[in-house]
């Protein structure tokens, strides 16, 4: 596999996790470039790791995962969501968000964003292409965009305040439901 379709390999397998690190950036407010490597750092790697996860399991890991993938990330995202949403609300109301960097979100963000990376590491393993390039592009990639959406999405809550958080949330559910669609649909 040549450099040119594994760096647009990772473009397109870190575009979900861009989206949810804007949406992510924009539900905390006000966020330290610290807080946006985390991000890009725990995202980066799970679009690293899942790859190699699904090439090592090969074949035989396929059949398990891939009648309930779609149903996790649909499940995951749209529940993410709709708790953005809700704190937004909530915001509105005086009754003031929660929204942080806790390890089980980031985590429950990086495992949904992450499983068409997984099914890529598998079909990788069913042609027989290397997987440790792809692995580390991918993951420089999600890693660098992701950390730069989470800046975005912060600066761009400071112009939009808890509309934006409500319209981030409505872009997890909206991630999740065409997943869950495309899926559906093949």
């Amino acid at each position: 596999m040549d450099l040119i379709t594994i760096f647009l390999l990772a473009i397109g397998l870190s575009m979900d996790s861009l989206a949810v690190a804007v949406a992510r950036g924009a539900s905390i407010g006000k966020i330290s470039r610290p807080q946006a490597l985390k991000i890009g750092g725990f995202f980066g790697a799970f679009q690293a790791l899942m790859p190699t996860v699904g090439w090592l399991a090969g074949a035989s890991f396929i059949s398990i995962i891939s009648g309930v993938d779609h149903w996790i990330a649909f499940i995951l995202l749209s529940a993410i969501g709709a708790k953005m949403i809700y704190e937004a609300r909530s915001e509105e109301d005086g009754s003031g968000g929660t929204e942080s960097l806790g390890l089980w979100a980031l985590l429950l963000l990086s495992i949904a964003t992450s499983i068409d990376a997984l099914a890529i590491g598998i079909s990788l393993s069913l042609i027989g292409a290397a997987i440790a390039l792809p692995a580390i592009v991918t993951g420089t990639v999600c890693f660098t965009l992701s950390s730069l959406g989470a800046a975005l999405g912060s600066r761009l809550a400071k112009l939009f305040g808890n509309r934006l958080k409500i319209i981030g949330g409505m872009i997890l559910i909206a991630i999740g439901l065409r997943i869950l669609l495309e899926h559906i649909a093949q």
